[in-house]
């Protein structure tokens, strides 16, 4: 049995609707009706009630609403087996990302450890694994190495061998990575707090992949020295990376072969380590711990044949066991270090919000971005007090958190726990292990980031504009450091979105035959224009930055020079009204003559020599006979086709007569003649001319030069439904576009205006006794059948001439 699916039909029949007829029938609410005042706003928003505590606090610690309904049975092993697959995680990356930010490997389990739990109370995503991650590594390290570089802290031993001072070095390194993020964390804070949260979706999805991108190459460079066993000297600011790139190179032939061998051997386990997960996934309940294993091994390895005493390869060194004190960070560096801050701040926010909302999306349910702006920065501001260093969410822990069934943020619980076993008893026991292990750990992890280079292929085929930034922010971060990098693509992004808004895409609308549909003609071949109605519309909204580009548009889309034509229209005004006197005194003249005329006739009765007229003239006479007053033609030039400008009404009482404008289009001809070569400034030249060589020129005028069609221009409708708010300067522009055009007996209508944009015309005074509400229409099509009743459409043929009479055609 076949079963046709017949197409949808609707049908509906009301009035046109104008602004102010809208605003009748919907029965819509005044502005001061649906905004409270401002002193009441701030009366309700510091009442206080015991629903609207308890929400309060309840948002601002969510472990509040999902910790009662906790259920052991469903969740409890999950998080479980979860917490400890990522705490085992959490052990070599924290050591190994520590040597990143150039801090002692302690210090990245106590990042691990503390700021994972205080995100447990203040976050609101289930899935995300808080601690070290790669790119605030470096950033951090690029702070640490530009306050404490290695000779601030050379000392001199009894041999006069000049040495670093590492104790104090790494001391004051501590205290540089402790300020930045307690300030960092507290500029979080301030940031969550005033529902600042948005920031983040000005770091769009290019910029962040192209800067973690750029990140992986400067975490190599830095970790070069410590696989190659090198001693590279530290440089910073632009170009930094570079420099040493080129430094290390030229240490290459000094390179620590047992250093170098341990790398290598290291990096080609735990590759494998990751290939085996990748094939035995679909089998393996929790993946296999590869870095865990490796770091074992190798401190084993390193302790039983003494790695570091007898082939001086370069080890972690003194671990210490226990919890470090709470310390107040160093205040005094809060100046020095503010930008970094600010810069850890804003990327670490922008890395944990778009991990959150990737897995909220995936399991149903909601992140709160100024909430989760807030939990991080308490994390980081706690944090800071215990020697950490800036955090945000790993991808890989989280996917490992979110694989292995974890369900909510107790897991995160489970694997502090394992950090905390491994600093209280577990952590003397690394003291052996080569750092070269913990670089290849980082080299390893990286390949995911570098895999982010193919992005470059899917930009070009869907978007150039993102493909731009991609490569301008990979491109700056790479030569301008970490901080520099950062702020220049977040300017160069803003300020791609202002091109974009200020060069927008303009174009005439068609009506789709048998619709009330209305598209751009130039990309719809079925749209046909309306004669006599230009329809305008922008792709943007209209505003200070593109409204004399949207006026530009304006008179290039309808064909319309508006100060060209209002000049030759007065001009043309004024040579009417010279025609007129010149008539007038040809009149007086003629009845002069007449009544000579007459009174040669009584003297000829009396036998008197009388002249005709055509003796009197060749008797030097001077008749000055009428003749006849044509209408005067005038017209521009546009790019698609020629417009002309004539007076079809007579002249009134007070001297005005309406214009009409004849738009033609479709031109085929090439025997346009001297008007077809008609350029922009050539209008001075026709005001200028002779009547009697304008009125012999425009004889020649054939309407079937006009190509397919013509019609005259009588309105315009501009399509503002694109535009969510219109600023004074905008309006300003409106309001000449409708006095400019009025000038020109051209009507100007606005349709698809939103209820925003009507209330800031009305108070940006745009209304007046000209230009009242009943100038807006609900729709395009609205104002199309108002303006086809008020001013009908075109009153002249179509003309469809043959190639022949095309060429043939006399002017």
């Amino acid at each position: 049995m076949e079963i046709r699916q017949r197409s949808l039909k609707y049908m509906v029949e009301r009035e046109v609707l104008d602004e102010q007829k809208l605003e009748e029938v919907s029965q819509r609410k005044t502005y001061s009706d649906t905004h409270r005042p401002i002193r009441e706003r701030i009366k309700g928003s510091i009442k206080c009630t015991v629903p609207r505590l308890k929400k309060t606090v309840v948002s601002f610690f969510p472990i509040l609403y999902w910790l009662p309904k906790y259920s052991i049975w469903d969740y409890g092993m999950p998080d479980l087996i979860s917490g400890i697959s990522v705490g085992i995680m959490h052990l070599p990356q924290g050591m190994a990302y520590a040597l990143l930010a150039s801090l002692p490997p302690v210090i990245g389990l106590y990042t691990s450890l503390y700021p994972a739990l205080i995100y447990i109370f203040f976050g609101t995503s289930r899935h995300i694994s808080i601690g070290t991650f790669t790119v605030l590594s470096i950033m951090v390290g690029s702070v640490t190495e530009r306050l404490a570089p290695d000779e601030n802290f050379f000392k001199t031993n009894g041999t006069n061998v000049t040495e670093v001072d590492t104790d104090a070095r790494d001391s004051y390194r501590i205290q540089v990575a402790a300020a930045t993020t307690v300030l960092g964390g507290l500029i979080q804070v301030v940031l969550g707090l005033v529902k600042f949260g948005f920031v983040g979706t000005y770091l769009s999805e290019p910029l962040v992949r192209a800067y973690t991108t750029a990140a992986a190459a400067h975490a190599v460079v830095a970790q070069l020295k410590y696989m190659f066993g090198v001693s590279p000297t530290r440089f910073s600011g632009p170009l930094a990376l570079i420099y040493t790139l080129m430094d290390v190179c030229s240490q290459l032939p000094h390179t620590h072969l047992p250093t170098l061998v341990v790398s290598v051997v290291s990096m080609v386990l735990l590759i494998a380590m990751k290939e085996l997960n990748s094939f035995l996934n679909p089998k393996l309940p929790v993946p296999i711990p590869g870095e865990l294993i490796t770091i074992t091994v190798a401190t084993l390895i390193s302790s039983y044949t003494g790695l570091n005493s007898s082939y001086q390869i370069s080890v972690v060194g003194d671990i210490p066991s226990g919890l470090s004190s709470p310390q107040v960070p160093n205040v005094s560096l809060f100046g020095e270090v503010i930008s970094d801050a600010f810069a850890l701040a804003i990327v670490g926010y922008a890395i944990s919000i778009s991990l959150g909302k990737t897995f909220a999306l995936k399991h149903g349910y909601k992140v709160d971005s100024n909430q989760e702006l807030v939990a991080l920065g308490l994390s980081n501001t706690v944090g800071g007090f215990f020697q950490c260093y800036s955090v945000c969410p790993s991808m890989s822990r989280s996917l490992i958190q979110e694989t292995t069934g974890g369900k909510t943020q107790m897991a995160g619980v489970a694997s502090a726990l394992i950090v905390l076993v491994t600093i209280l008893k577990l952590g003397p026991l690394f003291q052996d292990l080569p750092k070269a292990v913990l670089s290849s750990i980082v080299f390893v992890n990286l390949k995911g980031m570098f895999k982010q280079h193919s992005d470059v292929v899917p930009l070009w085929r869907s978007s150039k504009i993102d493909l731009v930034v991609w490569i301008f922010t990979w491109v700056s971060t790479l030569l301008l450091n970490m901080d520099l990098g950062l702020a220049a693509s977040i300017i160069f992004a803003l300020l791609t979105v202002i091109f974009r808004t200020q060069m927008p895409t303009y174009s005439v609308l068609g009506n789709i035959p048998g619709t009330e549909l209305y598209l751009d003609i130039e990309t719809h071949r079925e749209a046909r224009e309306i004669p006599g109605i230009t329809i305008f519309r922008s792709s943007s909204t209209v505003y200070f930055a593109n409204a004399e580009l949207y006026l530009e548009a304006l008179k290039e889309k309808s064909g319309l020079d508006i100060s060209k034509m209002i000049i030759y229209k007065r001009r043309q005004e004024a040579k009417q009204k010279r025609r007129e006197k010149r008539a007038e005194r040809r009149a007086k003249r003629q009845a002069k003559r007449e009544e000579r005329r007459v009174q040669r006739a009584a003297k000829t009765q009396s036998g008197l020599m009388v002249f005709s007229v055509e003796e009197e003239v060749s008797h030097g006479g001077q008749w000055d006979g009428t003749c006849s007053d044509k209408e005067e033609q005038s017209w521009t030039k546009r790019e698609n086709g020629t417009v002309f400008v004539i007076p079809t009404t007579p002249r009134t009482p007070e001297g005005q007569s309406r214009w009409e404008y004849l738009k033609g289009g479709d031109q085929d001809c090439t025997s346009l003649g001297w008007m077809s070569e008609l350029q922009d400034g050539d209008t001075t030249t026709l005001g200028s001319s002779t009547e009697d060589t304008l009125s012999h020129d425009l004889e020649r005028v054939s309407l079937g030069s006009l190509g397919k069609w013509t019609w005259d221009i009588h309105s315009i409708i501009i399509d503002l439904s694109t535009a969510n708010f219109i600023d004074t300067v905008a309006i300003k522009t409106m309001k000449n576009i409708f006095k400019d055009f009025r000038e020109i007996d051209v009507d100007v209508y606005i349709a698809g205006c939103q209820a925003p944009v009507v209330d800031q015309l009305e108070f940006g005074n745009f209304f007046s006794e000209s230009v009242t509400k009943k100038h807006l229409f609900a729709t395009v099509h609205d104002a199309v059948i108002y303006c086809l009743n008020h001013r009908g459409a075109t009153s002249l043929p179509r003309y469809e001439p043959s190639a022949e009479s095309c060429a043939s055609t006399q002017f």
